[in-house]
């Protein structure tokens, strides 16, 4: 353990998952939680869930899309209608057959997902073409009743978004699924500092009653794989299943083509475990709930009326900036404890002051990202704002950079040798491959190596090119992404 009582992650990656999650006040203590599988999200796990919220939400509304919601109860009739999806669906549900003391004439599915629900709907509002596209999102929470869960990374119950838009063809359609899968990557990348490769899944792996899914994947501390959010086009699956339909201009009926996308609080998960380190969370800035937290030092009433007024100053001075910021008034508690205490929480500026720094009209910035003195500077108090914006864009560019060079350093090029191949993903890396995506091929993969294809990187090294599927060695013209995964 350690001085925090943290488990490193050099010793046992989930264990120190596991207490960070609540060490950092993420999440109430998950043996506590009454509803084994759920989660309890405490203050400061939620406000981190409301950045990510805010982020995508202004970027769904600048793409035309509309909030709105739908039941929390699905009508079991509705996932029977198309076949594949309550099929891929029918373990995780959690299904009520009883109401108001009485047994319901049909069973009601707590939701899973709302494609049925909200194509029902798109039935009724869709008549012509000019009705189209219909672009909806929705915040929502879902069950799927999982047996072995984790905070923020499954659990039965979880948060999140799910967007459904209705389209008059299959282009606009397949146009719409990567759009939202480019906003996606780009909120991953630019504001929760993590780079992601954008692919397509395989049929094995996409969303069941999808035509195609495409996925956003990350890399976390260990080396894991982790699916960050993503996109379906839907093809005329559901259209057909519930009847959705529009007169075109030669005033004919038509199926629509639909798609549906996510992201949820899995995000969170990502972020701790890209991120995080031995001495707790490291969080992005443009999402930390805290960006500054100011710790005031003094040892007497004397040193306190000197330091206390140059703090609410500087604090006043920052907020009014429109930055994020929480001052450290309690008392009795050393500043070396107040330091790990953030430490912990990851907040990515602690500026510090003291009767020192107040004779010396100075103020002391250490950064989350680098620890130690190589990461503390004195600077003037005067201009402080400026110099506190550009730390945290320069932390937020370090954690990207940081990331980055992890991820880089663990993904490989395989070609021919399958046995280097196995041996680069049980030792939890990435391998990139040959694969024509046949169901046989995949599961010897997952057999030999615990692990299934993450994506076909939408941006192929070989475009153009082909060579020998790893498993099969019959020739294709896309190579694949492996390796363990949350």
């Amino acid at each position: 353990m350690s001085e925090q009582g943290v488990t490193p992650q050099s010793v046992d990656f989930s264990a120190w998952y596991n207490d960070i999650v609540v060490k950092a006040d993420l999440v109430d203590n998950p043996e506590r939680t009454p509803v084994r599988g759920c989660m309890i999200i405490k203050p400061y796990g939620y406000e981190l869930w409301e950045a990510i919220r805010q982020g995508l939400d202004k970027r769904f509304k600048a793409t035309g899309h509309q909030n709105a919601y739908f039941p929390l109860f699905i009508p079991m009739s509705f996932l029977q209608r198309e076949a594949e999806h309550v099929e891929g669906f029918a373990p995780e549900l959690a299904v009520v057959t009883h109401g108001g003391g009485k047994e319901l004439e049909e069973p009601y599915v707590v939701r899973p997902t709302s494609e049925t629900i909200i194509g029902d709907a798109m039935s009724r509002w869709i008549q012509s073409y000019r009705d189209l596209p219909l672009l909806l999102n929705q915040w929502a929470n879902v069950v799927r009743w999982e047996k072995r869960t984790r905070p923020f990374l499954r659990t039965s119950e979880f948060l999140w978004q799910e967007g459904h838009t209705a389209h008059a063809t299959y282009e606009d359609a397949q146009a719409e699924t990567l759009r939202m899968l480019d906003i996606y990557a780009e909120f991953a990348i630019h504001e929760a500092a993590i780079p992601v490769i954008k692919g397509q899944k395989s049929e094995q792996e996409k969303f069941a009653g999808a035509l195609a899914s495409y996925t956003i994947e990350a890399m976390m501390g260990d080396g894991r794989a982790l699916q960050a959010g993503t996109s379906h086009n839907l093809g005329q699956n559901f259209a057909k299943a519930f009847n959705i339909q529009y007169v075109d201009e030669s005033n004919k009926l038509q199926y629509c083509w639909t798609t549906s996308w996510g992201v949820s609080t899995r995000m969170i998960g990502a972020i701790i475990m890209a991120h995080g380190d031995d001495k707790g969370l490291r969080l992005p800035p443009r999402l930390a709930p805290i960006q500054v937290v100011i710790v005031p030092i003094y040892r007497n009433d004397d040193e306190k009326s000197r330091v206390m007024p140059v703090v609410e100053r500087l604090a006043a001075e920052l907020q009014d900036a429109g930055l994020r910021l929480h001052v450290d008034r309690r008392e009795n508690l050393s500043p070396g404890f107040k330091y790990n205490d953030w430490e912990m929480r990851g907040v990515p500026v602690r500026l510090e002051v003291g009767p020192r720094d107040v004779d010396n009209n100075k103020a002391a910035l250490a950064r989350r990202d680098i620890l130690g003195k190589e990461g503390k500077q004195f600077v003037d108090q005067a201009g402080i704002v400026d110099t506190v914006r550009q730390l945290l864009e320069d932390i937020q560019a370090s954690l990207l950079r940081q990331a980055t060079e992890f991820r880089d350093g663990r993904l490989h090029e395989v070609v021919g040798d399958y046995d280097r191949f196995i041996d680069i993903i049980r030792g939890g890396e990435w391998a990139l491959t040959w694969f024509s995506g046949d169901a046989e091929g995949e599961a010897k993969i997952k057999a030999d190596a615990q692990a299934v294809s993450r994506c076909f990187p939408l941006e192929q090294p070989y475009a153009g090119e082909s060579g020998p599927c790893i498993v099969t060695g019959q020739m294709t013209d896309r190579m694949a992404y492996f390796a363990k995964a949350y």
